[in-house]
């Protein structure tokens, strides 16, 4: 048996629709003969003649009358699939994303990010994962959302993304640290006691190699994981913290911030996401609604 041409639910339609073969010829913009062509095809197929002679027009068989509602409702169901998605009522929207970043992001963007969703959108809900890594598997697993962070080579190459900002490191302390005082020099810097954050424990990183470059080595005292944690000793010791400028904006009041006298080049956070939901309305929206908030 071959397969059933679904073209045909179409022109079945239209010439339910119409009762005549010239009407439904210019309504789908084909010639009369076509049209003809066309029925003669849907008679062979239904087995039933479907329109037939009455005076000078066409009336419908009780097979015809009996597939016209059916037949509408299943043209009017594949055009809405094949439509694009339209917005829906961000206020009936019930659904939960996952979202994998750092805590910093968190700490620093999460507030304005929860607040826009309740007012938008209060059946919205956020799920923040910890970020220990650049791995984009969970993205093409679909177990998270959407992802922040610095885009690097182990992100899968089929992976969306859409910078955020340029952000920069500069140099943290407490409010009366030495330091606070008179210029701060590559060599002063270097001659404080620091903190190392990495998230894989490592005690060398871009500050050491921009150091490195003018002879200088600084003492690190203490490695930890995140900037929230590095700050946190910085407020309470004679520690130096290397954190990201706007990353930690609100988890540095009260305490010293300066520009570092080294070389670093600026980076770019993005958002990351993959291509199956780049359509997807709801998450159109998210993003929009994250990249509004990293740009106030």
């Amino acid at each position: 048996m071959s397969n059933p041409d679904f073209n045909l639910l179409v022109t079945l339609d239209v010439l339910l629709a119409e009762g005549s073969v010239a009407r439904a010829a210019k309504r789908l913009r084909l010639s009369p003969s076509a049209m003809s062509r066309a029925l003669a095809r849907l008679r062979e197929t239904t087995g039933d003649p479907l329109l037939v002679r009455a005076g000078r027009g066409l009336v419908a068989t009780p097979r015809a009358l009996e597939l016209r509602e059916r037949v509408s409702q299943l043209v009017q169901d594949a055009e809405a699939v094949l439509r694009p998605a339209q917005q829906p009522d961000l206020k009936q929207v019930v659904r939960t994303f996952t979202l994998r970043t750092s805590e910093g992001f968190v700490e620093n963007f999460g507030a304005p990010l929860i607040a826009r969703l309740a007012e938008q959108a209060p059946g919205v809900r956020l799920r923040f994962m910890h970020k220990p890594d650049k791995d984009s598997t969970s993205l093409r697993d679909g177990t998270v959302d959407l992802e922040t962070g610095v885009v690097g080579s182990a992100a899968g190459p089929e992976l969306r993304t859409q910078g955020l900002f340029r952000d920069r490191f500069i140099g943290v302390v407490r409010t009366d640290h030495p330091l606070n005082q008179g210029e701060i020099t590559p060599e002063r810097f270097a001659a404080g006691g620091h903190i190392s954050v990495s998230r894989r424990g490592l005690d060398k990183g871009p500050v050491d190699e921009a150091l490195a470059t003018l002879q200088l080595e600084r003492q690190v005292v203490t490695t930890v994981a995140g900037f929230s944690t590095a700050l946190a000793l910085a407020r309470a010791t004679d520690l130096i913290a290397t954190v990201p400028e706007r990353h930690t904006e609100n988890l540095r009041a009260g305490m010293h911030s300066f520009a570092l006298p080294l070389s670093l080049p600026e980076f770019t956070v993005a958002m990351l996401w993959h291509p199956r939901l780049d359509a997807d309305p709801v998450h159109r929206w998210l993003r929009g609604c994250v990249r509004e908030v990293c740009a106030q």
